[in-house]
């Protein structure tokens, strides 16, 4: 990839430009400034900024090991499936009543954080904005409200300060950012919500060239959730929570409003555990469905995708007949905080990356933008799952699907608003039944009913105890509580 300064290169207008256009060259970049003396001042400036901030030898190397070639899968000769903690207490009973009021301990001591990675825009499912803008609810809140009020309700349970830090994306944050100020936060102190951005990468074409997007502009991707780990140091949230004593970060996405934001009995049980790294597991409804695997690989907790295991551990069952590999990965995790400041405090947050090829609109030689009709370059990104067997140990506790799984992807279909929203309210009607209120249901057991709960009346079964309940919901009522 490597390029000799030619004795014909162009001369630039202006010292800086010149001296990165020999930098590029160095790496065989040159091309990025093509364009440079048909910009405006300000053009040129963001593009020098751009170009300046980028680590070249580190992009070369990406280039040799994810374009020029494609990189092989390498998984381990002993694979194992993960162990976990049921979802039912069972044998665990006392073991769960002791990290359940560690998990309130800790959290009422303000040892606990939220992290919502939030760099998503809403565009399939046909909302223009941020995705934690999107109307999750029956009763129409967003998702960010729903995080919210979750947050304001524990804060008021366990009389403390739960700092939220949501990771945002370059084209979200400001909107994000308004969208919170409008609405006053929600209810909660601002000083206590503090937004970042993720971190970038250039889309490289597939000739190991990096693409513009515009003439003054590099074709950038989000460097995905595993990069969050880095964002966290660089935009100040890590030292920030040193600052004020949080040990523990309870990781979600920004998709899915029924999970909980605040778990006592996952954070009582990562710290009992001295894990650095916790997930959540729910257990697949079938051997393919496209969700990661949790497995032990040479006795590491680690994930592997489901396009990337083999079929006959996919398929592989035990005595009893259920699946051997059958811990799906959601994307719910605890984190201890000296972890990510061990993982960050290099050079680099040790994560490898993965590769996709997709279509990636750029300027031609002639300074058009193109819509390429197929995949022209490759995206780089890291996953946080990755950080599992870097901790020294993990644990993995399993959830149930209509506890805390009702994520909004696609516009219709599976993991949609309308599935979502059936799934809220089959939870509000398994905790309102659990509290001895009739819940009228159809002939296939669903609810003929629409029901809601809000987080600021319970996020969690026990919270009910003390709100006031009706004794029956009628057959075809909307409910909120």
């Amino acid at each position: 990839m490597a390029a000799s300064l030619s004795s014909s290169a162009p001369k630039l207008s202006d010292r800086r430009a010149q001296g990165v256009y020999n930098q590029l060259a160095k790496h065989g970049q040159e091309h990025l400034l093509r364009f440079y003396e048909e910009l405006s001042f300000d053009e040129r400036k963001r593009l020098l900024e751009q170009l300046e901030s980028q680590d070249w030898g580190m992009l070369e190397t990406l280039v040799e090991t994810y374009v020029r070639k494609e990189p092989e899968t390498t998984l381990s000769q002993q694979i194992m499936p993960a162990p976990y903690f049921p979802a039912e207490a069972g044998k665990y009973a006392e073991k769960y009543e002791e990290a359940k009021n560690l998990g309130q301990k800790l959290i009422a001591e303000g040892k606990v954080a939220a992290f919502t990675v939030a760099g998503g825009q809403g565009t399939r499912l046909g909302f223009e904005g941020p995705k934690g803008m999107f109307t999750a609810t029956h009763s129409g809140k967003s998702l960010f409200q729903t995080f919210a009020e979750q947050l304001h309700k524990a804060q008021a349970k366990y009389k403390a300060t739960i700092p939220w830090y949501i990771m945002t994306s370059p084209m979200n944050d400001a909107p994000t950012r308004t969208f919170f100020k409008e609405n006053t936060y929600f209810g909660l102190d601002s000083r206590n919500v503090m937004f970042f951005p993720q971190g970038t990468l250039p889309s490289i074409g597939l000739d190991g060239k990096l693409l513009l997007a515009d003439k003054g502009e590099l074709a950038l991707n989000a460097d995905g959730h595993g990069g969050s780990l880095r964002a966290l140091r660089r935009s100040g949230a890590l030292g920030d929570m040193k600052k004020r004593g949080v040990e523990y970060l309870s990781y979600i996405q920004v998709d899915n409003p029924n999970v909980k934001t605040i778990d006592p009995l996952f954070i009582g049980l990562h710290t009992l555990e001295q894990a650095e790294m916790s997930a959540k597991m729910l257990p697949k409804s079938h051997a393919k469905e496209k969700v990661g695997n949790f497995c032990l690989q040479d006795g590491k907790m680690s994930v592997i995708e489901y396009s990337d295991i083999p079929a006959e551990l996919s398929e592989l069952r035990n005595d009893d007949g259920n699946l051997a590999f059958i811990a799906g990965n959601v994307a719910i995790h605890i984190i201890s905080v000296s972890f990510i400041d061990r993982l960050t405090s290099g050079s680099d947050a040790q994560l490898p990356y993965h590769r996709a090829i997709k279509a990636v609109p750029f300027v031609d030689d002639s300074g058009q933008v193109v819509k390429p009709a197929k995949p022209n370059a490759v995206k780089l990104e890291r996953f946080i799952f990755d950080a599992l067997p870097l901790a020294k140990h993990a644990i993995i506790l399993e959830t149930n699907r209509t506890e805390e799984f009702a994520p909004i992807k696609n516009a219709e279909g599976d993991d949609s608003p309308a599935t979502s929203k059936q799934l809220q309210t089959e939870r509000a009607a398994k905790w309102l039944e659990k509290h001895g209120v009739k819940i009228p249901r159809n002939a296939d057991g669903s609810v003929n009913a629409v029901i809601e709960i809000s987080p600021l009346t319970a996020t969690h079964l026990d919270d009910l105890k003390e709100a006031d309940l009706p004794e029956e919901i009628k057959a075809g009522e909307t409910v909120v509580l």
